[in-house]
């Protein structure tokens, strides 16, 4: 499997609304609860009026189109990266899923990712 390094920073937020000017950029997801309002980007793009907000992410981008029959893409993953002690923030769209880890953590996830098998460009 390929994982294509992100070649931006990226913001967690938490904002009280999204406005079409938020969603500029390659990259923006968007979730909503009834407890809150969540805004990932990239950090160029952060609103103004952001509630509060967790900078110093990286992310890489599972690479073709994944099939909603396709299980377990995101464990191994996940377990490869908590087994070198590294967290992680995914998010998924219709075609794939992105993994996010700390900006300090990036490299160390790309070699544990690439000794593991994957193939990380």
């Amino acid at each position: 499997m390929e994982l294509k390094k992100l070649k931006y920073d990226l913001t967690v937020c938490k904002v009280k609304e999204i406005t079409p000017e938020d969603m500029r950029g390659e990259l923006c997801f968007v979730g909503k609860t009834d407890e809150e309002l969540s805004l990932v980007c990239m950090t160029e793009h952060v609103p103004e009026d952001t509630i509060e907000r967790e900078d110093g992410w990286k992310g890489f981008r599972i690479q073709g189109v994944l099939d909603f029959s396709l299980i377990g893409i995101l464990a191994p993953i996940a377990t490869i990266l908590a087994d070198h002690k590294i967290g992680i923030f995914a998010v998924s769209t219709f075609n794939t899923d992105y993994i996010l880890v700390k900006k300090e953590n990036f490299d160390a996830a790309a070699a544990a990712l690439i000794e593991a098998g994957y193939t990380v460009v």
